[in-house]
């Protein structure tokens, strides 16, 4: 576990809180939209959630505004590469534009523009870009675009275009993962130097050192339960049925809990052999094929 001051805005609980703050938000909007007028009229919203049905899957978006246009933006930190982003983004879109108009609108113009932003300290698409624009365009002619109000940008803090893109959004790309006073003192963005005079309110308060405490310290236990539920299911149902999948799934769950909380194999070895009567050996094999 980092301490909070060792916190980069690549962290979840870093860039909300941050970003929580109109100001920063607004000013991070200025920088990767290039747009000075950008204006949020509420506060922002971290950790919102929709949800269309009960029995489908609902989001919870990290950072959530509307400006002076009525354009609604969801800022996304992404620290961990998965391979379902991209239709992650897709998913997103859908539910934000379902909540979008009450029942009874007669006219679909009245959707708000919406602009979905996901920031990574990774390359999503290999292409070295430091952003990547998405808006809807026809097949037919590329330079027809659909004009649906809907774009989506990923952030790539380790781009390489660097003339293709203003300095202000490098600094700012290389702020987000080094989170610093050198790098901030090292640009001329006064919006920059703004946002990270947040991050150091933000460090050097007691109230949120207790706050990361207890968000920490809840996503273990959270994530301890649901290991735990996963893995008595799998001895339950690799008992009672003899499915052998069962029974990898609820080792391979204590192996992978394991290591997200830094316990050595050495360890790990030992809480496998011992919950699950396997050999050292077969215990190794989960090991290595969890960690890997």
């Amino acid at each position: 576990m980092k301490t909070l001051q060792e916190l980069t805005l690549t962290s979840k609980f870093l860039f909300d809180q941050t970003m929580d703050i109109p100001e920063a938000h607004e000013a991070a909007l200025q920088i990767i939209l290039q747009d000075d007028l950008i204006k949020l009229l509420n506060p922002s919203q971290t950790e919102k959630e929709i949800r269309t049905m009960p029995w489908l899957r609902s989001i919870r978006l990290d950072v959530y505004a509307l400006d002076q246009n009525s354009t609604l933006y969801n800022t996304e930190m992404q620290a961990e590469k998965k391979s379902d982003l991209i239709k992650r983004s897709r998913y997103y879109q859908g539910l934000i534009d379902s909540s979008l108009l009450e029942p009874g609108t007669v006219s679909f113009n009245k959707l708000n523009n919406t602009c979905i932003i996901m920031i990574t300290p990774f390359d999503l698409f290999g292409e070295g870009k430091y952003q990547y624009t998405f808006r809807g365009y026809c097949e037919e002619d590329k330079n027809l675009e659909l004009g649906d109000g809907a774009v989506r940008i990923f952030l790539n803090t380790r781009g390489t275009n660097d003339k293709e893109v203003s300095k202000e959004l490098v600094d700012f790309l290389h702020y987000i993962e080094k989170t610093d006073d050198q790098s901030a003192e090292a640009s001329d963005s006064e919006r920059i130097r703004l946002i990270h005079e947040c991050v150091r309110k933000i460090k050097s308060s007691e109230e949120m050192g207790v706050k990361y405490m207890q968000s920490w310290e809840e996503k273990v236990y959270e994530r301890e339960k649901g290991r735990e539920e996963g893995r008595e299911e799998g001895i339950r149902a690799g008992r009672e049925e003899g499915r052998k999948e069962a029974l990898d799934e609820g080792i391979c769950a204590l192996a992978e809990t394991c290591k997200e909380l830094g316990v050595s194999k050495e360890s790990t070895l030992e809480k496998i052999m011992q919950k699950f009567s396997v050999s050292e050996e077969e215990a190794g094999n989960y090991i290595d094929r969890v960690w890997k």
